[in-house]
């Protein structure tokens, strides 16, 4: 049996430490360099799907949190009426949340939605950021339900093999509707 000499253990133990503080380090470095770019990005993302789900809005007012995290703004016509809401809103969908942005008319009737973020199965829950999904929430106003088999009245129907993206892309819009009623029930 061969004698254990502590320099065998000690020169790939402090080669190792080495390598894993050089690449600490460089980890570190790449998220300094980086994080006010996704930030940046993040701002620019939400002031373009506005637009999205809002096309008569030209401008937008301050964004307003709600307790329970949902956000709004007003967005206002070129003559500076109010035309709608455009409220931030998630749900857990299968991957986690899943971040939706819904245009309301001042009626309450949805203009679009744009999904913000998500982290759904390619191919399947992440379906959901498809225009023929989205489109499916364009003018219907009130508590929606998920159908696997229709879209009609208040039912979405929802991406094969990912219902649960469905319901919580769903959700997060009910959320957003809710406010609205509660906001606009509140104003007059």
């Amino acid at each position: 049996m061969k004698k254990m000499n502590p320099k065998d253990i000690l020169v790939p133990a402090l080669a190792l430490l080495l390598i894993c503080l050089v690449a600490t380090t460089l980890l570190a470095g790449t998220n300094l360099i980086t994080t006010e770019k996704i930030a940046a990005n993040a701002v620019e993302k939400e002031n373009s799907s506005r637009m999205i789900v809002l096309p008569e809005g030209k401008t937008y007012s301050e964004v307003t949190t709600l307790e329970n995290g949902l956000t709004y703004c007003i967005g206002s016509d070129e003559a500076g009426q109010e035309v709608g809401y455009v409220f931030t809103s998630g749900a857990k969908g299968y991957g986690g949340t899943v971040g939706v942005m819904i245009g309301l008319d001042m009626e309450g009737t949805i203009t679009g939605i744009e999904i913000l973020s998500h982290a759904e199965t390619p191919g399947l829950g992440a379906n959901a950021t498809g225009e023929a999904f989205k489109s499916r929430f364009v003018g219907k106003a009130g508590e929606l339900t998920v159908d696997k088999n229709s879209n009609d009245g208040q039912n979405i129907q929802a991406i094969t093999a990912a219902t649960i993206t469905s319901k919580a892309v769903v959700s997060a819009v009910n959320a957003a509707l809710a406010e609205f009623e509660a906001i606009k029930g509140g104003a007059e």
